[in-house]
């Protein structure tokens, strides 16, 4: 079984969840709240490289960085396309939506009114529409081919976040995001885990604390 190393809240964790949701790879994870826990851990024989979470350990590899854990994962499970061309629209598409679900990391670190401001009128009006066309031009629920890629997955993240604190209304002028929003979420291993335990809440003043402690800024 996979073992994830992470805070308990979301944060970079989550697209590294979503993803060993999507590959069906069952997860154990190892919470990390304290200092403590990253010096027990990690600290004493350098398997944190860059002193950064998450850290996942699957197939003997202790794997640090979300990005490079997500793409190992998406080679994994077949998730990077069908060809190279597909696997280049992949990663862009990938790249696209880790910058759509940017802001958005910094809900409950900075003043949450000026972050859900800044992502109603700066964020949304900008991606939204860009991935609405891909899906529309690619036509069948899914940013590229006929199944499920890491494309998917990543674009999910930042739809799930903004729908929670806007509505699902924002999708409601994009017929080609509210079907891709309906073939990710039906998944069986994906509506598991959104319906399931493993998934955290919305970023709390505990998790703040705790990310904070862990990391010495408090």
């Amino acid at each position: 079984m996979a073992k994830l190393y992470y805070f308990n809240g979301r944060g970079r964790g989550e697209i590294v969840r979503l993803t060993l949701a999507a590959a069906d790879i069952q997860v154990n994870t190892i919470y990390i709240s304290t200092k403590t826990d990253i010096n027990f851990y990690f600290i004493s024989d350098g398997k944190l490289y860059f002193g950064q979470l998450p850290c996942l350990e699957i197939d003997g590899k202790h794997i640090v960085q979300a990005n490079a854990i997500v793409r190992y994962l998406g080679k994994r499970a077949g998730l990077l396309g069908t060809n190279e061309d597909e696997a280049l629209l992949v990663d862009q598409y990938y790249e696209g939506s880790r910058d759509f679900m940017s802001p958005s990391l910094a809900i409950g670190f900075s003043p949450e009114e000026e972050v859900l401001a800044t992502i109603k009128t700066k964020t949304l009006p900008k991606f939204l529409p860009i991935f609405n066309k891909i899906a529309a031009n690619n036509g069948t629920g899914h940013l590229v081919g006929n199944s499920l890629t890491l494309a998917d997955v990543s674009l999910l993240e930042p739809l799930l976040v903004y729908v929670e604190y806007f509505g699902k209304e924002i999708l409601q002028d994009f017929p080609a995001l509210l079907k891709l929003w309906e073939t990710t979420t039906n998944i069986p291993s994906i509506s598991g885990y959104l319906n399931g335990p493993l998934r955290k809440p919305k970023n709390d003043e505990r998790y703040i604390q705790e990310v904070q402690r862990a990391l010495a800024r408090n």
